[in-house]
């Protein structure tokens, strides 16, 4: 059976910054526990962030810049977490390395697990395009990622 890295919080962990969890809909979790083996992760947790946990952004690019070294994660109160970010990052790389894991499902937005957006490092609400560093790290590698609003097009290429 393939198995699929989830974001634990997608699956009702309450690991986000605010202890808070979040939900994938129904339906597509049915449809993912009955045709893959979902492994939870959370890169933030992996790494020793405590949850709660001051809330953090990428400073002014994307997961790739941090990545790079062009940049760096900090949290609300302007304390660098970027190391934290960078070994949740490639304990997540080595999970999906260690079992085979070719797909991955993350929350958007996340600086660690945005796909696509991310916010823009202002602490404003603002969301940009761009992908945070596990993101990044991961679809660098070869590891299909996803949103929890990409469901139906990963549903259709494990299908």
């Amino acid at each position: 059976m393939k198995k699929v890295l989830v974001s634990s919080c997608l699956l009702g962990c309450k690991v986000r910054y605010n202890a808070g969890a979040l939900n994938l809909p129904a339906p597509a979790l049915e449809w993912l526990e009955t045709h893959v083996e979902l492994v939870a992760f959370c890169p933030e947790v992996a790494a020793g962030l405590p949850t709660p946990r001051p809330p953090a952004e990428i400073r002014s690019a994307s997961g790739q810049d941090v990545l790079a070294g062009r940049d760096r994660v900090m949290d609300i109160s302007g304390q660098d977490v970027t190391d934290a970010f960078l070994d949740g990052a490639r304990q997540a790389l080595a999970r999906c390395t260690a079992e085979g894991i070719h797909h991955a499902i993350l929350t958007e937005s996340s600086p660690s697990c945005g796909s696509s957006r991310i916010y823009d490092g202002t602490f404003s609400g603002i969301r940009k395009a761009g992908m945070g560093v596990t993101a990044a790290l991961l679809g660098a590698n070869g590891i299909r990622v996803y949103s929890q609003h990409e469901l139906d097009r990963l549903i259709r290429e494990l299908g």
